[in-house]
């Protein structure tokens, strides 16, 4: 079964020499009742896992906790401040550089971290030595690749594309329940004030009944491949 952690060795990364490092960033929040709280989590490894199998990139171990504030009405969601995501990541950069590795991808899998935008957008002020993916766009993308019935905005959160990406790759994680658990709520004008728990009581924001674990592997087979214009902004060969 593959890891979802990084197992390379100090060896291993002084043979590969990277230039670029990617770092996964996920959360520690509810996911409903069948995907557990590590979910984004493991996402984000997930996909830095298919970007390091086809690209020479430092793959970081991934931040497990970071901005979930909408969900605090259910148990279990642990949150960090936005200042201290923005604190850690810094450090994290400032190591790099130490080691020689002057760029930085971050691999987000939780659409609540806001903040890493305003992050890579003050790092590339002076020099390209940041960048964030999967954008919205890469997203979009993606679900197209897999032929996904949802979009992003109906299919938040546990629905059709996380619980696809988790069937392909690691199904031990996802429980029964899914394919009945569809719930939507297209107008979540207030959410930033209200959180999750004004539009759904079971956590979920999407249609979970639609995944496949088919639409799971197209998905990351594209994101992988989209990864290359992520290097390219970076001023990278690929």
């Amino acid at each position: 079964m593959a890891h979802l952690l990084p197992t390379f060795t100090t060896e291993d990364e002084r043979a590969r020499n990277a230039r670029v490092a990617i770092l996964p960033i996920g959360s520690f929040e509810q996911h409903g009742p069948y995907l557990p709280l590590i979910t984004d989590a493991a996402i984000a490894s997930i996909i830095a896992r298919e970007i390091s199998e086809l690209y020479p990139v430092r793959h970081l171990p991934p931040l497990t906790i970071s901005c979930s504030h909408e969900h605090k009405a259910w148990a279990g969601t642990v949150s960090i401040s936005a200042r201290t995501l923005y604190a850690v990541i810094g450090d994290i950069q400032e190591s790099l550089r130490r080691s020689g590795i002057s760029k930085l991808v971050l691999v987000n899998a939780h659409g609540g971290n806001y903040v890493l935008s305003n992050i890579v957008q003050e790092a590339t002020v002076v020099e390209r030595c940041m960048a964030l993916f999967p954008t919205g766009a890469d997203w979009n993308n993606a679900r197209a690749a897999a032929m996904m019935e949802t979009d992003g905005h109906e299919d938040m959160h546990a629905g059709e594309l996380e619980v696809s990406i988790l069937l392909a790759t690691h199904p031990e994680l996802v429980k029964d329940g899914y394919a009945a658990a569809d719930h939507t709520a297209d107008d979540r004008q207030d959410l930033l004030t209200l959180g999750m728990e004004a539009y759904t009581e079971s956590g979920v924001i999407g249609r979970p009944s639609l995944a496949t674990a088919e639409k799971g592997r197209a998905a990351l087979d594209h994101l992988g491949k989209a990864f290359s214009s992520c290097l390219k902004s970076l001023g990278e060969a690929v």
